[in-house]
């Protein structure tokens, strides 16, 4: 594109439905800018997303390490969603897919991207397949141990398709694959500045005299390990101090009441933890977690022992069992799927993970996993060389 210092450059991203499709793509744009600024380019980052639900709000809401926005646009268009079940919705969204088609056509035209980069859902389809007609470079990244639909479609589209796994590459067709570049999955920068005694600050725990157990099931939580925590939580508690962030709308002030005097100091439940969870992650032992591929390499990249309960069922495609399989086999998680998703299972799991030496190897294994560089950093130098060669 042969910019020049002090130049503006106007790039789009999109991506939603889910944290999980929204702050891997965050983590990128913020290393993108780091880039840009490095190089005395000034940089303008358009954000596509779902017009409903969350995404708005995590978008505008996160910040890089300097406090800039890290998207300093948002704009919603209408999505559809794939379920994988007969319903009277599947009809009802095509209607919505084609009026985010339109919007997203025109919010193309009229921003005029140098690139679009895709970090996944389904809302990514239309402007990924947009920038395709009005011949703007795309970029789409894969998280997924599996590729989803919404990849497959937008592969099709892109000029590159970005995976976490090299085994990914395999599940792609022919013609995609030449276009594969394995990055790993990007996890925000503050990640990498987590601090334990800070995390530990925010907990209330002055003194750890017990391991900490993060549970999370994403930013909805999960009623299935909610479930499975108050059925074993005065077991739970006599062994560890359990932080338990339950999802927003899912908050239950029963299961403390059920503690007695003794144990209640040793539970700590959340609705959700936004801004302080890195160093939350931080200060804990071992974590219990659903499988999503965002929350999994967040952990990596701090180095934790993982508990993983994946979501199975006809509900869903099974990304989560390959990714929790994935670290299964790299000896970086203890897996409890399916039938295996039981109190008994659970108490023999976190049994081991009370022993140091356990906790140290799926520790080291785990960080393994991560790599030794940051896969933000690595996909932020390939936008680059698609502005600036």
């Amino acid at each position: 594109m042969g910019l020049k210092n002090s130049d503006c450059i106007t790039v789009a991203f999109t991506g939603g439905g889910t944290g999980g499709h929204i702050y891997p793509g965050l983590a990128v744009a913020d290393e993108f800018r780091a880039l840009c600024d490095e190089r005395g380019v000034q940089l303008k980052i358009h954000w596509i997303g779902n017009s409903k639900g969350m995404d708005a709000d995590i978008v505008s809401k996160n910040v890089d390490g300097q406090g800039r926005r890290s998207a300093d646009f948002f704009y919603g268009i209408p999505s559809g969603k794939l379920r994988r079940y007969l319903s009277f919705q599947n009809l009802l969204d095509i209607f919505k897919i084609l009026a985010g088609t339109v919007k997203a056509f025109f919010l193309l035209k009229k921003i005029k991207p140098a690139l679009l980069f895709s970090k996944g859902g389904f809302v990514s389809v239309p402007p990924c397949f947009c920038a395709r007609l009005l011949k703007i470079p795309v970029y789409t990244h894969e998280c997924d141990f599996t590729p989803g639909l919404a990849t497959r479609i937008n592969s099709k589209s892109a000029k590159k398709i970005l995976v976490s796994y090299e085994e990914t590459k395999k599940y792609l067709s022919a013609e995609a694959q030449k276009k594969a570049v394995v990055t790993g999955n990007p996890v925000r920068p503050v990640f990498y500045s987590a601090d334990a005694a800070r995390g530990l600050g925010f907990l209330g725990i002055e003194r750890k005299q017990k391991p900490v157990l993060l549970v999370v099931g994403g930013s909805l939580g999960a009623r299935q390990i909610n479930a499975l925590v108050r059925e074993n939580l005065g077991w739970l508690c006599e062994r560890f101090t359990v932080v338990h962030q339950m999802g927003a709308g899912n908050a239950d002030e029963s299961a403390a009441a059920s503690l007695s005097p003794e144990l209640r100091a040793s539970y700590k439940p959340y609705a959700f933890i936004y801004a302080e969870m890195p160093d939350v992650i931080a200060a804990s032992d071992v974590v219990l977690s659903r499988a999503g591929a965002n929350s999994i390499w967040e952990c990596a990249a701090l180095g934790k022992p993982l508990v993983l309960v994946p979501l199975c069922g006809s509900g869903t495609r099974g990304d989560q069992e390959d990714n929790a399989a994935f670290f299964d086999r790299n000896d970086a998680a203890i897996v409890l799927a399916r039938e295996n998703a039981n109190g008994e299972k659970l108490r023999a799991a976190l049994s081991a993970m009370l022993d140091d030496g356990t906790r140290r190897k799926f520790s080291d294994c785990s960080m393994h996993l991560a790599g030794g560089t940051r896969p933000a950093q690595k996909i932020a130098a390939l936008l680059c060389e698609e502005l600036f060669s």
